[in-house]
């Protein structure tokens, strides 16, 4: 026996050896077969101009490494550590290129549905903040004339932000880069809360794939998804987190919170937002003595009067959205993990945000707007001859895709044997109202 031959201490030293040397091969070769999969979250950064060179090493530790070596100093030599990942090879680190963090297979199968190819780096900015997963991050999306109010965002809302920001490939580029370096050297909200995801290519307006971009890296289980120009006048995330009721209903996954949306008549009144009401109270004295607020585009009241605003001025509680209808795009607070995606089929203005939702909605999720919190669009120029362009062809893909979208829900709950119970309402109140629907559910359920 080799206890027999060897002294104790000899022994073991020997036996770490042995156990360190297989736990680097498996960890190794794990990295190595899985290419160092998106879900892993780097720190790694780099500027688009550089990016075929390597950026600043990452490593990979194997768990349990603190545990296996603290009786032995001699054995840490051979191990580099990081607090995010490592790897060990040959007593060198490994130098990982950010194009390399996420699989780039999967991250083309991720968004198949949409214009390419895009070079997306998530994380190209990481906020240094750890975050508590049940927290509600901000997801957004961005351009480079929204920097500022990005900011602005940030300062007000101090808590986790996954921004999907779109950059042209084109003469430009490098000047929007250092753009963006100056906003987070300028805030230290920015550099604190902030994860930028950087979506680089041709292709204006893919506001659903970039959503799901902001989505899917945000690093907390709930999300606000929230477009860029509002500004937030109260705190709803307190509200929700603060109360376990709320909580429940979130953590279930059946239940998304509206915080209702208002806009100046006036489109002058809406660029200060220094000067926007802080409390419900403010707001309704705005909307009713000096008639300046009201409903968010109420020229398009189909947009947002599902919410019913009415009910929302007198409201104590949490009250559910009754009234659907299909163009309804309100702000909601929901699960990450159980809700679906943004079909990204929609290019440019029009029935992009309606789409998701309506997918959203006739999964199974329920809407109830919050009675306290609400949020204020912040003037700006709207490109009008592109959104009326760009309006009449989605109103054309909008009309098919709801009937695809009920179709394959329909079956889906059919299969599983959730037709006739709650999780399917708000399918079949909605899809009934498509012509010849229940014809074709009748056929499928026989």
């Amino acid at each position: 026996m080799m206890s027999d031959i060897l002294p104790k201490s000899v022994g073991r030293y020997i036996k770490y050896i042995i156990f360190t040397y297989a736990m680097i091969s498996l960890v190794y070769t794990a990295v190595r077969f899985y290419n160092i999969s998106g879900n892993l979250h780097t720190r790694a950064r780099r500027s688009i101009e550089d990016s075929l060179n390597p950026v600043e090493e990452t490593f990979f530790v194997a768990p349990f490494a603190d545990e296996i070596m603290e009786e032995d100093e001699e054995l840490k030599s051979i191990v580099y550590f990081d607090d995010q990942m490592t790897s060990v090879l040959d007593n060198e680190p490994e130098p990982v290129n950010t194009l390399n963090t996420v699989n780039s297979v999967l991250q083309s199968k991720t968004f198949s549905g949409a214009m390419g190819p895009s070079e997306i780096t998530p994380y190209y900015i990481k906020a240094t903040e750890n975050f508590n997963t049940e927290d509600i991050s901000i997801s957004t999306i961005v351009t480079n004339d929204r920097f500022p109010i990005l900011s602005r965002l940030a300062t007000k809302y101090q808590g986790p932000i996954s921004a999907a920001i779109h950059i042209n490939d084109d003469e430009k580029k490098k000047a929007v880069l250092a753009e963006l370096d100056e906003l987070f050297e300028e805030n230290p909200y920015m550099k604190r809360y902030v994860d930028v995801h950087l979506i680089v290519d041709k292709y204006d307006r893919q506001f659903n794939m970039w959503r799901n971009v902001a989505k899917l890296y945000a690093r907390t289980d709930y999300i606000m998804m929230l477009d860029i120009d509002f500004y937030l006048c109260t705190d709803f995330r307190k509200v929700i987190l603060e109360n376990p009721d709320l909580m429940a209903m979130l953590n279930e996954g059946h239940t998304a919170f509206v915080i209702p949306a208002f806009e100046y008549i006036a489109q002058s009144d809406g660029f200060d937002y220094t000067h926007f009401p802080k409390s419900k109270d403010e707001l309704l004295k705005e909307v009713f003595e000096d008639e300046k607020l009201d409903m968010f585009h109420r020229s398009w009241e189909r947009g947002h009067s599902s919410t019913n605003y009415h009910k929302w001025y007198t409201a104590t509680e949490p009250y559910r959205v009754e009234e659907y209808n299909f163009s309804y795009e309100p702000y909601i607070v929901f699960k990450r993990q159980t809700s679906p995606w943004c079909d990204e089929r929609f290019i440019g203005y029009g029935a992009n945000k309606a789409a998701c939702l309506y997918e959203i909605y006739i999964s199974g999720i329920d809407f109830y707007v919050l009675p306290n919190d609400f949020i204020i669009h912040q003037s700006h120029a709207y490109p009008e001859a592109a959104r009326k362009r760009e309006r009449t062809f989605n109103r054309k893909v909008y009309t098919n895709f709801r009937e695809e979208l009920c179709l394959r829900y329909a079956r889906q709950f059919i299969a599983n044997g959730d037709w006739n119970i709650s999780i399917s309402n708000n399918l079949r109140t909605e899809c009934m109202k498509i012509r010849e629907f229940s014809n074709v559910i009748q056929a499928i359920d026989q």
